[in-house]
């Protein structure tokens, strides 16, 4: 594979400037001369050891926030699909012979093509299962329930970064603390609702304070996410609010009862007081993001509940409710295993954030912030 010299940033200004130093007093408080500190934030000196240790006491910050690694870039060839060459497309990415193939991953490509291959096959009449894959395997791996699709992009990053795997299975966030309470999942991912007037802690710890009573956890911050309806491409309709869906011909797709998506629209119906039965298709639900954006690309509905990387993944528009926190709840006793100090790890990656942070309608910021312990 072709190399690029590997570069590194370094933001040793960006802090500076931030404390409202200058480059003198900067260099006074690390002890070294101002040029060291002007040749360092012009990229024309990389400072040893322990002047990169002494910055970042200063800064009260690690070395690694001080100077980022910045990817390789590599020629690749991108097959053509709608707006494969935006900055930050995500790719999939392989050697055919002697170049880097890219597939854009929008529309159908984001779907999985092939049956996922199984870990062990039944014996259903004595509940029992053949393995498949190692027993070694089957230790490293981690069950994680939720229903943000950006639990598939930390479970690939997972498998990069070592001797680890992760199963994501699609689940609302009540039903995947159920499962994190019943002791089949290392990991439930909420994303339930901070409404007006609320208790003052976050949503996602009360859910978990009042699903998972007996259980000692950590929350940590995973994404935000923006949610809201999911409509044709163009949106032919013109659907722009909550009180255009009490149209006599408008179909809607709701989501089944206790997912956070229904708790949230029944929040937006209430405020505009809009009643239920004005909207046609109240009662006929739908149990994923994914369903329902096919109902509406199949034209068996006009709107949907759904986040914004779902729409876009299939060509459909888009009208935001909310931004929402997704969180990943960890039981705590959890925490030992070496695949689940793999996953905090990874969730601490730069990469991660990155790919997260190009998706449509995500921000990862929180991405492995420490948000409560219960």
């Amino acid at each position: 594979m072709p190399q690029s010299e590997e570069v590194v940033e370094c933001r040793i200004k960006a802090y500076r400037l931030g404390r409202g130093w200058s480059q003198e007093e900067l260099a006074r408080q690390v002890g070294v001369g101002r040029q060291a500190i002007y040749d360092m934030e012009s990229g024309r000196y990389v400072p040893n050891t322990m002047v990169a240790l002494r910055l970042a006491r200063v800064f009260a910050c690690t070395v690694e926030d001080l100077f980022v690694p910045v990817p390789p870039e590599l020629p690749v060839h991108v097959l053509e699909n709608g707006n494969a060459n935006a900055n930050d497309a995500r790719l999939a990415v392989g050697r055919v012979r002697d170049r880097l193939v890219g597939i854009p991953l929008l529309g159908e490509r984001t779907m999985p093509f092939s049956l996922r291959s199984a870990d062990g096959l039944l014996d259903g009449s004595r509940a029992r299962v053949r393995l498949l894959a190692s027993p070694e395997q089957v230790e490293q791996t981690l069950i994680m329930l939720g229903c943000d699709p950006a639990l598939e992009i930390l479970r690939d990053h997972l498998a990069r970064a070592g001797n680890a795997r992760a199963h994501c299975f699609f689940a609302s966030s009540r039903s995947a603390l159920a499962g994190l309470g019943a002791g089949a999942a290392h990991v439930a991912g909420t994303h339930f609702h901070d409404f007006r007037g609320a208790a003052d802690e976050a949503a996602n710890v009360s859910a978990a304070r009042r699903e998972v009573p007996d259980l000692r956890c950590r929350i940590y911050g995973f994404s935000l996410i923006e949610e809201g309806l999911m409509v044709a491409a163009g949106n032919p309709l013109s659907i722009r609010t909550i009180e255009d869906l009490t149209h006599p011909s408008l179909r809607f797709r709701n989501r089944e009862p206790g997912a956070a998506l229904r708790a949230l629209f029944d929040e937006r119906l209430a405020e505009a007081g809009v009643p239920a039965d004005a909207v046609r298709g109240y009662d006929d639900t739908v149990l994923s993001h994914c369903e329902g954006a096919w109902h509406v690309l199949c034209k068996t509905s006009d709107a949907a509940l759904g986040f914004r990387v779902v729409a876009e993944s299939f060509g459909l528009d888009f009208v935001p409710l909310a931004q929402t926190r997704s969180d990943l709840v960890i039981p705590a006793d959890m925490e030992e295993l070496p695949a689940v100090r793999l996953l905090l790890d990874t969730l601490q990656s730069g990469d991660l954030r990155r790919e997260i942070g190009a998706l449509a309608g995500y921000d990862a910021s929180i991405a492995g912030t420490l948000v409560a312990e219960l």
